[in-house]
């Protein structure tokens, strides 16, 4: 328990810091987003209505840094993250329209990998050496194409060309966002593409680990007690990979921060409606209460992820349990 408790502590305080960074970097980058807002407005506004929006937007307040700072802490912790400057609306608000479409995507992609890595990485380490180790180059060869590339080329082929897969969007045209089989059977159709080409991106590494680890635990004893007294080979498998899936959970969290960077590129490619193309707008725009929004929802979620990951690895792996003897 003290070492969950710990663990715990470190995530606070890496979220700490991960809010305090995301705090000073906006204001450190050159540029007033503020100012040239008001410029586009010259003789369309008056002056009160200029203080206004300095005022709206967190200016003109004369606050020094410390004060501005502890003005943003007691802001997010009321859950208020500014207002957007390009689309005049708070950012809580559109965030919420957008960051369930990336986690949705991220989601379903990241499982989905995990899951085909895991089990092809453990079959083919049982049976290395045979006709399936012909998997390995090929699912290497994906991982090694970038996410926007991959993405690109299934999107021409398989949706422009064949007809196979919609081309752009979450869902048709003809459905309205609800809980009804037409659209959750329409958001599925149109996820397809998208989490085909992240899974073939991602799913070599938890292939390849699985294999080695695979390998490793076919030469330990407790497997090789397992073959002898004659237990069925699926329950030897499944005793092996028990075992050697862990270091995977581990890596997963490590893994779960390069998924995120993919499928918001993989959301530009095929006009998914997530927080890739704000992102991208925020950038243009000089947008930087929608810049600070989205990359704290982003670092949050994967925090949180990471968390998870390592509190099931504490659940698997009595070892990590117990404090190291010096």
């Amino acid at each position: 328990m003290r070492l969950v408790a710990h663990r715990l502590g470190l995530y606070a305080l890496t979220a700490w810091v991960a809010i305090t960074v995301n705090f000073l970097l906006p204001r450190l980058m050159p540029g007033n987003p503020i100012q040239t807002l008001i410029g586009k407005l010259t003789g369309q506004v008056t002056a009160q209505q200029i203080r206004a929006i300095r005022l709206s937007f967190g200016m003109g307040l004369h606050q020094n840094l410390a004060a501005q700072y502890i003005t943003y802490l007691d802001q997010l912790a009321h859950g208020n993250l500014g207002v957007s400057i390009t689309l005049s609306a708070p950012v809580s608000s559109i965030l919420r329209q957008s960051v369930p479409w990336t986690v949705g995507l991220i989601g379903v992609s990241t499982i989905l990998s995990f899951v085909l890595g895991t089990v092809s990485g453990a079959l083919l380490g049982w049976w290395r050496g045979s006709r399936l180790d012909s998997l390995i180059p090929l699912a290497t060869f994906f991982q090694a194409v970038p996410y926007f590339f991959l993405g690109t080329v299934l999107l021409l082929a398989f949706g422009s060309d064949l007809h196979w897969f919609p081309v752009l969007g979450a869902y048709g045209t003809n459905v309205t966002p609800s809980w009804s089989w037409a659209f959750v059977g329409s958001l599925l159709r149109y996820g397809e593409l998208p989490v085909i080409s992240i899974v073939l991106s991602s799913v070599a590494g938890w292939m390849l680990g699985m294999r080695n680890m695979m390998i490793t635990m076919i030469g330990e004893d407790f497997v090789l007690m397992a073959v002898a007294k004659g237990l069925p080979r699926h329950r030897v498998i499944m005793a092996a990979a028990r075992n050697a899936v862990l270091p995977s959970i581990a890596n997963l969290s490590l893994a779960i921060g390069l998924v995120v960077s993919g499928a918001l590129l993989v959301e530009l490619v095929f006009n998914y409606p997530g927080v890739g193309d704000l992102l991208l707008q925020a950038v243009l725009n000089e947008d930087y209460p929608l810049i600070q929004g989205i990359f704290l929802i982003i670092t949050l979620a994967v925090l949180a992820a990471n968390l998870v990951a390592d509190l099931v690895y504490f659940a698997l792996d009595p070892r990590t349990r117990s404090e190291a003897v010096l």
